[in-house]
């Protein structure tokens, strides 16, 4: 079994910053691929930050210069330092791991339970 636990979500006025965190635990492997996601309701989710094994990171414009996506590769856990926060972050939060639990498994993703994040102006 793989857990993902999401914590650091919150209220925050614009111009603040929230630090969320993911920790993995369970039967892994290793892992390929850790990301950040957002979803507004009724909207589709939309990727905020990945970061690949390789240490190459990826941000949605909207998230370039204000968020930083990290990796504690020993403790399985990810983070997201969202800084200069604005109304328009305010969603759901999900991480998002692509990795793998043994040699008798595919690579396989999965996803945290989400964290609320609200932004007020």
């Amino acid at each position: 079994q793989v857990q993902l636990v999401e914590s650091g979500g919150g209220s925050v006025q614009a111009g603040g910053s929230l630090r969320l965190s993911c920790a993995a635990s369970g039967d892994i492997t290793s892992i390929n691929t850790m990301a950040w996601y957002r979803q507004v309701l009724g909207k589709q989710r939309e990727l905020v930050a990945e970061a690949t094994v390789g240490g190459g990171t990826k941000y949605a414009d909207s998230a370039k210069g204000r968020f930083t996506i990290s990796t504690d590769n020993a403790k399985k856990t990810l983070y997201l330092q969202m800084n200069d926060l604005k109304p328009e972050d305010t969603a759901f939060y999900y991480c998002y791991f692509r990795l793998r639990r043994g040699p008798a498994y595919k690579e396989a993703p999965y996803w945290g339970q989400g964290t609320q994040v609200t932004v007020s102006s």
